[in-house]
């Protein structure tokens, strides 16, 4: 293939600040190949087109610098005049040619004679047409335009030969003395501090593999920032000027999302491969990101939440290729997770992400239990095509599907907002009663997963010791959908301790509860008390948390080398159902997908995700702060090897972190790819996939998805802040 024989040049790019607007920029290019070979470098400098589309008239221009008519000695460089940005200047070294054009369509190419009478003459592809295909007149001799390369060209480099392009974008007049000892003093100075600040982020008792991978995922994330431009009002209605946007448009997707006009800096999953937001994996992303930039990772979780983003009826966005979809509701216990990061220091955010997550709540109270029961339809819930069918689709007329996974997300979300509750209630009495109002609701929902409807039916299923969605059909009955998924263990995830001081800070909670246990004591069974006086509130009872394990730890169902799988393998035998006039069927696929739903891009049927894994320990975690050694598992199942809950949960964290630990020198999430060569030059490189093959634990999907995936650096650094106060959580 293409990168037979080390046929390529490793491009690295290293930027460094020396002030606010003062950036030193370094690009390396090294030719691992047998034999000398040309390279043209060209870095580039554009201004985005506001101007085209008759609603921005603001001046934006570059214009090369010159000397008494004449290009500087030493250097090339490009003045910046931007309308809101004001003046930069971009320098650099050497004496490349600088090439310049117009950031703006080709129109002439595209529409021929119907091109507009002012379309450019040195229009955006007109670099390409100049370097490429040698056409010097393409690009515009005067040097000025609103794009600018700086052309340099290396006619051969050796093999194992490094060629260095230096540049910096300031705010200052150039000058020769901008590169040279200050320039490498400035790489020097900021390579020196990163290392410092990782040490004191990074923990300095693991091995040097783990620190590393630990430092490549914060990095991933980090460079995974992008700016999110997106009006849906102007998408929809088309620009005032130009060819116009078809009527149909008004109709098309996100057409009652119209309020929602982001132009923010957002963590993205991938800014390669994934390029805009996903709520879900935003949440998951503020955990590693709160390690390193805790003020980042705490406005991320607001902007999801703020006018311009949440629904006028509080549902927050889902992604760009459809914002109604539903995400599930992790936002709530990412705040938490975040505020815990950074040293329970933080109520003013705490305050504000939990005011605009009551409008969420009641959003998906209002909207996702269509039959006012307290079980949820949820629909897509981010876990693309696990179920027997597409979830986000309808169903037959006379069909309702009561999802296991829906319900859990709720009892979640439901515990995590009385988790916050109570915590501003140890300071503020006003959030008391709030804190009554989740514990109710969690209450009738965990008696809702028991029993519901005419037929009086549970989600669990006695004899399968398991939970399973249930189809509602037109005449009535109600069977289980017994295909054994993640969907089935998501219950687990309803659990949290109510700690021993809520008795003496929040009494509204404390005499609401007594109340319950004299007159209602059917609603209180998902609360468990211990003689000191600590509570836990579970969806599952503990006879069935026992018979959920049994399975998850078995290695023949859920339990692989590197965390739990998505789909039993014990379904490798196709389960199939008839729904209406059609036949449906789902098995075991541990790599990637074979089934078309959702793109076929992403496969939830049998592969390990981060996402749940982490959850899923988590929630392990909490069980085992209660019940400590009193209740263990068989991990693995039937192997006589007996954990207590939170060495379980090590289980489970461990096989995530062992995707990047070398085994006899290679990753198994490098799989046979060649990444998993010997060769520093793609060792020292690890890749972070989208999930991972159930059995192998080769990376799968998108291969620079950092995103979720980041989590392995929260894994790998355990260490947090103590809970300042005497009597804390956990």
């Amino acid at each position: 293939g293409i990168l037979d024989d080390n046929e390529f040049f490793d491009v690295l790019m290293t930027y460094a600040k020396a002030g606010p607007d003062d950036i030193c920029i370094r690009i390396t290019a090294t030719n691992h190949g047998p034999k000398a070979a040309p390279l043209h470098v060209l870095p580039t400098i554009w201004l985005r087109n506001t101007w085209s589309w008759g609603v921005d008239d603001r001046v934006t221009e570059l214009h090369e610098i010159r000397r008494n008519g004449r290009p500087p000695r030493g250097y090339r460089a490009a003045e910046v005049t931007h309308g809101f940005l004001g003046r930069y200047v971009v320098v650099a070294a050497g004496s490349p040619t600088t090439l310049f054009c117009d950031n703006e369509t080709n129109a002439k190419h595209l529409f021929g004679d119907a091109a507009p009478a002012n379309h450019s003459l040195y229009p955006k592809d007109a670099i390409n047409q100049r370097v490429v295909h040698g056409r010097t007149k393409a690009t515009n001799p005067g040097g000025y335009g609103s794009k600018c390369s700086f052309w340099y060209r290396f006619d051969a480099v050796e093999p194992g030969e490094t060629v260095t392009v230096d540049l910096r974008l300031a705010t200052g007049d150039p000058s020769p003395s901008w590169f040279g000892d200050d320039f490498e003093q400035q790489l020097t100075t900021r390579a020196y501090e990163a290392d410092e600040f990782y040490e004191h982020v990074v923990d300095p008792s693991l091995g040097a593999e783990d620190r590393h991978v630990a430092r490549r995922a914060y990095a991933g994330l980090l460079w995974g920032k992008q700016l999110y431009r997106y009006d849906v009002r102007q998408w929809l209605d088309g620009d005032p000027v130009g060819h116009r946007a078809p009527e149909s448009r008004k109709k098309g997707r996100n057409e009652h999302w119209r309020h929602l006009a982001l132009a923010d800096v957002i963590s993205m999953p991938d800014e390669w491969e994934y390029p805009w937001f996903a709520a879900w994996d935003l949440a998951f992303h503020c955990l590693p990101l709160a390690h390193v930039d805790p003020e980042f990772a705490k406005e991320q979780l607001l902007l999801m939440c703020r006018e311009w983003a949440m629904a006028p009826n509080g549902q927050l966005p889902a992604y760009e290729w459809e914002f109604g979809d539903v995400n599930p509701p992790v936002h709530a216990w990412a705040a938490w997770h975040v505020y815990r990061i950074d040293g329970y220091r933080d109520r003013e955010f705490l305050v504000r992400v939990f005011t605009k997550l009551l409008l969420n709540f009641a959003w998906w109270v209002n909207r996702k239990d269509e039959g006012g029961s307290n079980l949820f339809e949820g629909g897509f819930l981010g876990m693309d095509n696990i179920g027997l069918f597409n979830r986000s689709a309808p169903l037959p007329p006379g069909f309702r599907l009561e999802q296991s996974d829906a319900t859990s997300w709720m009892a979640f979300y439901c515990q995590q907002m009385l988790k916050i509750a109570l915590e501003l209630a140890r300071t503020d009495k006003a959030w008391d009663d709030v804190a009554t109002k989740f514990l109710e609701h969690f209450l009738a929902i965990a008696q809702a997963m028991r029993h519901f409807g005419s037929s009086d039916k549970s989600l669990w299923h006695e004899e399968d010791g398991f939970y399973y969605d249930v189809l509602v059909q037109p005449d009535g009955s109600a069977p289980h959908m017994r295909v054994r998924s993640m969907v089935g263990l998501l219950p687990i995830l309803g659990a949290t301790e109510i700690p021993s001081w809520v008795v003496e800070e929040c009494p509204d909670v404390t005499s609401r509860f007594t109340w319950l246990q004299e007159r209602r004591p059917e609603l209180v069974k998902p609360m468990l008390a211990r003689p000191d006086g600590k509570m836990l509130l579970t969806l599952v009872p503990p006879k069935r948390l026992r018979r959920i394990l049994q399975r998850m730890f078995d290695t023949e169902e859920f339990l692989s080398p590197f965390g739990i799988r998505s789909l039993s393998a014990a379904q490798r035998q196709a389960v199939t159902a008839r729904v209406g006039n059609e036949t449906v069927s789902i098995e075991y696929e541990p790599g990637e997908s074979r089934t078309g739903m959702f793109g076929g891009n992403s496969n939830w049927r049998g592969p390990v995700w981060f996402p749940v894994n982490v959850l899923l320990a988590d929630k392990l975690r909490t069980y085992g702060r209660y019940f400590g050694d009193s209740f263990t598992v068989e991990v693995p199942t039937g192997s006589g090897n007996w954990c207590t809950l939170d060495q379980a949960a090590d289980v489970i964290d461990g096989g995530l972190t062992a995707l990047f630990r070398p085994v006899d020198g290679r990753r198994p999430s490098d799989g046979k790819r060649i990444e998993s060569s010997p060769d520093p030059l793609w060792s020292d490189h690890p890749t972070f996939s989208e999930y991972f093959d159930g059995d192998t634990g080769e990376g799968l999907g998108a291969t620079h998805q950092t995103g979720w995936t980041a989590l392995v650096a929260h894994l790998l650094n355990p260490r947090l802040p103590p809970d300042p106060r005497t009597m804390g959580w956990g």
